[in-house]
């Protein structure tokens, strides 16, 4: 699988925070488990492309927020905060080669992080990060190719799929406090441990769902329904309000 990644920038102590308390973030050890995920993701099959360093941009390692993939097109995305959209046009110029590009334009916003895709569905948060004109322009891109888009409702954290990911092939791991589960097309629903808000954000990789370190409870219960997990220190990484899926974007 292509999968395109950032270096982490020495300027992340300064990255955007919406409901976590700021802080200090380690760059080094930031940087290193960063690197731990680069590995794990080649571990499993990745081939991985860098994007172009942006040392200035504090959120650029987080690049699923940029762009929204499926098979037969991709969309480029337009961040809901005016310091994210300097990342935007290097994905562009990085992902032209491999994919026809869509792109969102104002005043619709949107980030990949609030795009949950599960076969021919999308399923997007609606979020102080994406608007009702984001999700429109993404139903336009995506109808000519069969895919359905559909807004959702969510509460509580930053991106839908800090709320819920989808584990292949019938799976959601699931917050129900944050967003509801019924809203959501898959024949298993798992819920994250309640002392683990957070546990939701999983990232599913030639069949092995890769969980955070931080969240062993959640695990527990993943591995409970027969998911095979491997655990990843992001702690660093966690205090700006990032996961596992924010890190990287994949071309099944």
């Amino acid at each position: 699988m292509l999968t395109f990644i950032r270096e982490v920038s020495p300027a992340i102590a300064r990255c955007e925070l919406s409901y976590l308390n700021r802080d200090p973030i380690d760059f080094t050890r930031a940087r290193a488990q960063h690197q731990a995920y680069r590995a794990e993701l080649e571990a499993l099959g990745c081939d991985i492309r860098a994007l172009p360093p942006l040392s200035g941009n504090a959120d650029g390692v987080f690049v699923e927020d940029t762009a929204v993939i499926v098979p037969e097109i991709t969309v480029i995305t337009r961040p809901g905060v005016e310091s994210r959209r300097g990342e935007v046009e290097s994905v562009a110029e990085t992902l032209a080669p491999h994919t026809r590009l869509a792109r969102i334009g104002a005043p619709g916003t949107l980030e990949g992080g609030d795009v949950l895709r599960i076969g021919h569905a999308l399923y997007v948060g609606v979020s102080g990060r994406t608007n009702a004109e984001g999700i429109a322009q993404l139903k336009s891109a995506l109808a000519p190719f069969g895919y359905s888009v559909e807004g959702v409702p969510m509460t509580g954290c930053l991106h839908l799929k800090s709320a819920v990911t989808f584990i292949a092939p019938d799976t959601i791991l699931v917050n129900p406090a944050w967003v509801d589960p019924a809203l959501f097309n898959a024949h298993h629903r798992i819920t994250v441990a309640a002392e683990e808000p957070f546990g939701a954000n999983t990232l599913t990789i030639a069949g092995v769902t890769l969980v955070s370190a931080d969240y062993p409870r959640t695990q527990e219960r993943l591995e409970a329904a027969g998911i095979a997990t491997r655990a990843l220190e992001v702690s660093e990484l966690h205090k700006a309000e990032a996961a596992l899926t924010c890190m990287s974007l994949i071309f099944e």
